[in-house]
């Protein structure tokens, strides 16, 4: 589990802070000074956060404040390196504490992103005890018995599962490329429905950990200071490098860090192929994918090619991702404005644009579109409180 700093709402390197330009923070799109708390309900579930001191176990507890989750009490679990800080969520005071075989007891919902060997070893007994796990790990996600659930894009996929059944249920998070691809693309696979994908991505130091992130801005700042960069994080990704700047995160891309499998694909690009097919229930849908790691801090970019079975033209495009939920246009050719990911940093909402016809392809098969989205927030946290709200 990663360990920054336990504050919620300063930590920059969490909240959607330039590298150059600590302190600043982009405003959530639903924040606002004069909101009532009214999580704490009586009649809530009781919830445990597990990897609570790590940067999606952080966003975790920003999205349930954020969304007045209702709880009648909030457990904060980490490993016994962690256990003992103390933390403040809604006013209250909270000491982190050690995740055990016990910790489930009474717990009705557990939001878990401790990593895949933490949640195949604890997320089974949790829910053995009765406890809804969301597990934001690669653990269960593949698993023909446990529903892989964007709840824009497939909510049916998780209709067994009922809050207060007695019956525990493990849930999986997908992974924060799938997420924000299909957000995008699933409304205009309804409509016209996808023969074929090709996504190539663009994906932030959040993917890796807050220690990547508090990595990158060290690098940005020795870089600009003419000093070797520090390499812990992402020192093997350059291997035949000799020197630190040759190996630099900062002002640098690479392939994404995840091992390489034996056709070639990395393990991110494969979960964009797995994972989809999944989620649609379409196992002959032909996804391809290439992912790199850039140097922006929390927010992935996705540059998404489709062909389509059935015709659709770019503006009727355009309209359908208007009105599909959590997703905002921004594809403005007059003006060349298009989304960023700084734009959506620290945002529920993924952005579109760069929609266009596909000119290689004949007639209306074909389209190119332009994703961008927080990794950390509807990449993972918010993902996860959105289906825990589903079972309310």
């Amino acid at each position: 589990m990663n360990s920054p700093a336990l504050s919620l709402r300063h930590n920059h390197f969490l909240n959607g802070g330039s590298a150059l330009a600590s302190g600043i923070r982009l405003p959530r799109s639903i924040s606002s000074p004069f909101r009532v708390r009214m999580s704490l309900q009586e009649n809530g579930p009781s919830v445990a956060v597990v990897g609570v001191t790590g940067a999606v176990g952080q966003e975790f507890l920003s999205v349930l404040s954020d969304r007045n989750f209702p709880y009648r009490s909030i457990k904060l679990l980490a490993s016994k390196r962690s256990a003992g800080k103390s933390m403040k969520f809604e006013e209250r005071d909270y000491t982190v504490e050690e995740l055990t075989e016990d910790s489930f007891d009474g717990i009705d919902i557990a939001l878990f992103s401790a990593g895949g060997s933490i949640s195949k070893k604890f997320g089974p007994l949790a829910a053995q005890k009765g406890t809804i796990v969301v597990d934001n790990s690669s653990a269960f996600r593949m698993d023909e018995n446990v529903p892989l659930v964007i709840p824009e894009v497939n909510p049916e996929a998780m209709a067994h599962v009922k809050l207060g059944s007695g019956k525990g249920a493990l849930i999986a998070n997908p992974n924060c490329s799938t997420i924000i691809c299909l957000m995008a693309v699933t409304p205009l696979h309804r409509r016209a429905k996808v023969k074929r994908m090709v996504v190539s991505t663009y994906q932030a130091a959040s993917g890796a950990g807050a220690a990547a992130m508090e990595e990158l801005v060290q690098q940005t700042r020795e870089v600009l200071e003419g000093k070797e960069p520090t390499c812990n994080i992402f020192n093997q990704q350059v291997p035949s490098c000799d020197l630190p700047s040759q190996c630099s995160y900062a002002f640098n891309l690479f392939s994404h860090n995840a091992p390489i499998q034996p056709n070639g694909y990395n393990e991110e690009e494969m979960k964009l192929v797995k994972e989809t097919r999944k989620i649609w229930s379409d196992k002959d849908v032909k996804v391809t994918a290439t992912c790199i790691r850039v140097p922006v801090m929390r927010a992935h970019a996705e540059s998404v090619n489709l062909q389509f079975e059935n015709p659709l033209d770019e503006n009727t495009a355009r309209d359908i991702l208007k009105n599909a939920p959590g997703i905002v246009v921004v594809d403005d050719r007059a003006s060349n404005r298009f989304p960023t990911p700084l734009e959506v940093s620290n945002k529920d909402d993924v952005a579109v644009g760069r929609v266009r016809r596909d000119v290689s392809q004949d007639g209306d098969y074909g389209l190119d579109i332009f994703v961008c989205g927080d990794q950390i927030r509807k990449g993972a946290a918010l993902n996860a409180v959105q289906i825990a709200e589903m079972l309310l």
